[in-house]
């Protein structure tokens, strides 16, 4: 398992935190995801076999947020 912090934009709210970790959550590999409204970041712990960085960002823009 491998970890990478991402930093996320657009998030306002709690709710938005529950959408990004939903949405992380969801990619096959993704072992856990904590998400930070206060440091506007999420922290992913994922298998690289089978998934990486460029679909963790994926899963967030398509959610409607931005990775920095």
């Amino acid at each position: 398992m491998e970890k990478i912090t991402l930093p996320v934009k657009g998030m306002t709210c709690m709710g938005c935190v529950s959408s990004v970790k939903r949405v992380l959550g969801a990619v096959p590999g993704v072992g856990s995801a904590e998400v930070s409204l206060e440091k506007a970041q999420a922290e992913v712990t994922y298998d690289p076999d089978k998934t990486g960085p460029d679909m963790l960002k994926a899963a967030i823009t398509d959610a409607g947020y931005d990775v920095a």
